[in-house]
């Protein structure tokens, strides 16, 4: 055991020997092989620095120094600390100007003068405008008097604001004088071309400044610009002059509106037990019925308001009505999908108009031809002869609910509104529409006839917009202009009287009245809900003015009938209608 542990322990000491010689062997091929790259360096560098012209000497005493004092040693560079960090540099610009140089960078282009003239100008104006022109900002106010003097300097000469005068404000800088003496003594191209420029823009000052003393204030103003008036603020301020402030503005060829008496309330009807959606008065102008969700049509004395007949039939909501002009027959449309006809002088049903597969929203007469026009749910507008109940036609055409209907003698004898934000006027002859108007981008849920003019409004929930008709070709529109102000709400109501005064009733209680010519709303009302009902419940249904255009009537989802008159004590000093603003970009479509 003694023999085999002293063989292992010799093993391992021979083993250790041998990893040692191979180490110190490696070691020194190493450094022989580092040596000769050291050495072929130099050796490049000499033979660079050779065709140097100031750095030859100091490489090649460099490349021949013994390293560490052995003469039989290596020659290897000296060490970078003995060489100064500025000579480095200029050798390494040296290699590389030597390297990249060519005969095409050798002649460089000529500088073109005004290019870089306007380049420092504009440089100039936009780094230190302020403080070019805030010298004379500071001056003018202290010479005023509206900085305050020191009173341990009295010796200090401040200029008259009486004679102002560049010298004055530029001898008022401290450092100035000894700034442009240094200038003078170091003079170079740069410095030249800002003088120039300076100078040009003096004299342009010169020629637009205007000096004026008013209230013992000393105001400058150049040129009209605001920017440029005396105060430190001012004088730092820059200018953004834009093309439309150049342009002059026309004045607006827009029409102004005319003043309007304004409308107050004067009556509140309650009796209906629902929400009051139609409303329609008689050709006589005696009296006026209205169709509630109660499934009851009630007619109402005009002048004194008082309850007249009530009518019963309709198993659903009543939400058209139509008294016709030329017989005594008043017309009614439901939910119910029901049409029905009634004679006034028994007051009861006389004819049923069936043929609409859903709940029926408007109903219009022909003002000559014995027809009822009807549409509803089922985006249809059916025409029925009155007499014989036969329906003469479907206008189809229409994608949603047909919301309202007008009619009237001339072509388009027949115009729709629906929820698919389409308006169409129809050829009632040939029985096919004659016109789409798109301009709309919500559902149009009432219509409008002028009662003079060949015009109409439509009301959406984007706006509400006027179209001209012509008779040509069976009945065309063209787009005039929107109202001027949005009413931001759905709009469910639209009456027009002969004073061109338009009324739009909306879905928040809002009742705005406008001018017909200008679009401008002069007035802007909402009326309280009767009491014991919710804020939420007001609404306007349906508004229409009497035969006479002084009254007004609106039906409203608190179950009240309002009445609403001029105010005729109101003039235009008393009671100014709202402020009227030209429209300056008017979107034409």
């Amino acid at each position: 055991a003694a023999r085999v542990t002293r063989r292992r322990a010799s093993d391992r000491f021979r083993s250790l020997e041998r990893l040692e010689r191979e180490s110190s062997r490696r070691a020194g091929s190493e450094a022989t092989r580092f040596g000769s790259i050291r050495r072929g360096t130099t050796a490049a560098s000499a033979r660079i620095a050779s065709n140097d012209g100031d750095a030859q000497h100091v490489e090649s005493r460099e490349a021949m120094a013994p390293r560490g004092g052995d003469r039989g040693g290596p020659a290897v560079a000296a060490s970078p600390a003995s060489v100064s960090v500025r000579e480095l540099c200029e050798r390494s610009a040296k290699r590389t100007h030597s390297m990249f140089e060519t005969a095409s960078t050798s002649d460089r282009p000529p500088t073109h003068e005004p290019s870089v003239r306007l380049k420092m100008a504009v440089k100039i104006r936009d780094d230190f405008d302020a403080v070019r022109r805030g010298a004379r900002g500071v001056v003018g106010v202290v010479a005023h008097g509206a900085m305050p003097q020191n009173a341990a300097a009295p010796n200090v000469a401040v200029p008259s604001a009486a004679t102002p005068s560049e010298g004055a404000s530029e001898s008022f800088i401290p450092g100035l004088d000894a700034a442009a003496s240094a200038k003078e003594k170091t003079s170079s191209d740069v410095a030249a071309l800002i003088d120039a420029i300076d100078d040009d823009d003096r004299s342009k000052a010169k020629a637009r400044t205007i000096v004026s003393v008013a209230s013992g204030a000393l105001a400058v103003s150049h040129g009209g610009d605001p920017s440029q008036s005396a105060g430190v603020h001012a004088a730092f301020k820059k200018r953004h002059e834009t093309s439309a402030a150049l342009i002059p503005r026309l004045a607006s060829k827009w029409p102004r509106p005319k003043w309007h008496q304004p409308w107050k309330l004067y009556r509140v009807i309650s009796g209906h037990m629902g929400w009051v959606r139609s409303v329609h008065v008689d050709p006589s102008n005696e009296w006026f019925v209205t169709g509630s969700a109660d499934r009851t049509i009630k007619v109402w004395d005009l002048a004194s308001g008082q309850l007249r007949l009530t009518l019963t039939g309709h198993i659903e909501q009543v939400t058209g009505l139509a008294v016709s002009d030329r017989h005594p027959y008043m017309f009614s449309c439901g939910l119910d999908k029901q049409v029905k006809c009634w004679d006034l002088e028994y007051n009861k049903v006389i004819r049923h108009y069936h043929g609409h597969l859903s709940g029926v929203y408007a109903l219009a007469l022909h003002p000559e031809l014995d027809v009822l026009m009807t549409g509803g749910r089922d985006s249809a507008c059916r025409v029925w002869d009155m007499r014989t109940k036969v329906q003469a036609m479907c206008l189809s055409g229409h994608d949603n609910t047909v919301g309202c209907i007008v009619s009237q003698r001339t072509n388009p004898q027949v115009m729709t509104g629906s929820y698919d934000s389409t308006v169409k006027l129809w050829d009632l002859a040939a029985g096919k529409c004659a016109t789409t108007l798109t301009h709309h981008k919500k559902g149009v849920r009432a219509l409008a006839l002028h009662p003079r003019e060949f015009s109409f409004v439509s009301a959406s929930a984007d706006n509400i917009k006027k179209f001209g008709m012509s008779s040509e070709g069976g009945g065309g529109a063209a787009f005039k202009h929107n109202m001027l102000t949005k009413q931001r709400t759905i709009v469910n109501a639209l009456a027009v009287s002969e004073d061109d005064v338009v009324v739009s009733g909306g879905d928040d209680g809002s009742l705005w009245f406008w001018d017909y010519n200008s679009g401008h709303c002069f007035q802007q009302s909402r009326a309280k809900v009767q009491p014991g009902s919710m804020e939420s419940e007001a609404g306007v249904f349906a508004a229409t003015f009497d035969k006479t255009g002084t009254r007004l009537i609106t039906v409203e989802a608190d179950k009240t009938i309002k009445m609403w008159k001029q105010d005729e004590d109101a003039s235009e000093e008393t009671h100014p209608n709202l402020p009227f603003v030209p429209p300056k970009d008017m979107r034409r479509f």
